[in-house]
């Protein structure tokens, strides 16, 4: 029996997770050393589907320049991977991500023209007792009237529209698309 050091089962473990990964995993792991670390930072791999890669680019003209080197990132690329890829595709439609898309058009409730405040003393809630859909569409509409009857009401069309609504565009939000829509179609 021969006895292996801790060192070397832990060497071989880590060699066979490696072996072990997913292409998609393995590839992110080694990005940067495959392309460099300037490409890298203009990069994202984002999937691999039907043995095409798919990568974020920071910018059409990296997209472009990455077009015409994608023969020789397929050669490097696919000394790595178990199942070589066929081709690659860069695109600068999911470079920005959805959590900067979020972080950077944060907008709260209360920024909405159509924001109802607390201070307007709207009546509570009504208690959702629903047992079937007819009884939580009477209930919701409940709620909605009682809710309506403290607000103002559109110039155009009557309805009870929220107060930034008609600070906004001195019309509920409805009539406000038709007449934008209106003026499109002229």
């Amino acid at each position: 029996m021969s006895l292996n050091s801790v060192n070397n089962i832990l060497g071989s473990l880590e060699i066979q997770t490696k072996l072990q990964q997913q292409p998609f995993q393995r590839l992110l792991g080694c990005w940067a050393e495959i392309v460099g670390v300037a490409i890298a930072a203009h990069t994202r791999p984002l999937s691999i589907q039907r043995d095409i890669l798919y990568v974020a680019v920071s910018s059409a003209a990296w997209a472009q320049n990455l077009t015409f080197e994608r023969q020789r990132l397929l050669v490097k690329i696919n000394t790595l991977l178990p199942a070589p890829l066929l081709d690659i595709r860069f695109s600068t439609a999911y470079w920005h991500s959805q959590k900067e898309i979020a972080s950077k058009q944060t907008l709260l409730p209360h920024h909405h023209p159509s924001y109802l405040d607390e201070e307007m003393n709207l009546p509570p809630e009504v208690p959702l007792t629903a047992k079937n859909a007819n009884t939580a569409f009477a209930d919701w509409a409940k709620t909605v009237q009682a809710r309506s009857h403290h607000l103002p009401l559109c110039p155009q069309c009557q309805c009870p529209t929220p107060p930034g609504e008609l600070q906004r565009w001195q019309v509920c939000s409805l009539c406000a698309a038709k007449k934008f829509s209106n003026s499109f179609d002229s």
